[in-house]
């Protein structure tokens, strides 16, 4: 039987990172598991012999060793492959992560050695296919931002759904989120809390200067499309990292990725809890 194969990525700018870091490496060596990290991850973190250019699709799982963060970049990793993920907190209380440090390689041995059922499950995401112009530029875990290029003004932006027109905004941008990305930079634009359970589309302006500054929920089947309808150009960010300066009559299309985001729990997941703890709710 094959060795399991795992991927380490890991936050660069937290001094335990390291730490922790090799804990995993030296229980992937404990128990013959085949082990590696980006390049760039085992550069910084001072661990370069275990770096190594393999594509994280080629991981039965994938380690993420940070926050809610790393969380996104180890999806944007895989490329749309529907390996398992892991997550190892280092931040504040996450919404994507699970797992804390000092009980990680117990959680790990249920994850290869657990052989009953019920040791852990898959909490399955929804994500969006984004492209520009009819070429994917990326895939969104959370969302895609099409938002003003310069400061100091707003930009002109028509959004069509499923090909009908409705209607033009007037806004510092445009936010197209999955549920799962509700609660980042959609909630700080006052758009809906939707739990990750469901399937939806949001459409959420940010600051918009007109009467109507409602979010909209959208079928998961719907798709999205907004264009540089005025003067301005604009960017178009994913997941929060640039992908294209967008000029006049250009189209950013947001469609449901047949693709998902699977993050592996080992335990009922409570969502509300972590959204209760993270605002501090309390009970009554």
């Amino acid at each position: 039987m094959s060795p399991i194969r795992l991927i380490l990525v890991a936050h660069h700018e937290r001094n335990e990172a390291r730490i922790h870091a090799e804990v995993v490496a030296g229980w992937c060596r404990d128990l013959g598991v085949d082990f590696w990290m980006p390049v760039h991850d085992s550069a910084e973190l001072e661990m370069a012999e275990h770096g190594s250019d393999r594509p994280a699709a080629e991981a039965d799982v994938v380690v993420s060793l940070g926050g809610d963060g790393t969380m996104l970049r180890s999806v944007e990793m895989l490329g749309g492959h529907e390996v398992p993920l892991i997550g190892i907190n280092l931040g504040s209380l996450g919404y994507l992560t699970e797992v804390e440090p000092d009980t990680m390689t117990d959680f790990l041995d249920r994850f290869v050695l657990g052989s009953e059922a019920g040791e852990w499950h898959l909490d399955t995401r929804m994500m969006l296919d984004v492209a520009v112009n009819g070429a994917l530029v990326g895939r969104a875990l959370n969302e895609a931002v099409v938002e003003k290029n310069q400061s100091g003004h707003t930009v002109r932006l028509l959004a069509r759904i499923d090909g009908h027109p409705f209607t033009h905004y007037e806004a510092d941008g445009l936010i197209v989120s999955t549920p799962t990305g509700s609660t980042a930079y959609s909630l700080s634009a006052r758009g809906p809390i939707v739990s990750p359970q469901h399937r939806a589309i949001l459409l959420t302006p940010v600051s918009p200067h007109m009467l109507f500054d409602r979010s909209l929920v959208l079928s998961p089947n719907e798709v999205v499309e907004i264009e540089v309808a005025g003067h301005r150009r604009a960017d178009v960010a994913v997941d929060g990292q640039p992908c294209s300066v967008l000029e006049p009559g250009d189209v950013v299309r947001c469609s449901p990725s047949a693709a998902t985001a699977n993050f592996v729990r080992f335990g009922a997941y409570r969502y509300h809890q972590i959204l209760k703890s993270k605002f501090g709710l309390p009970d009554r």
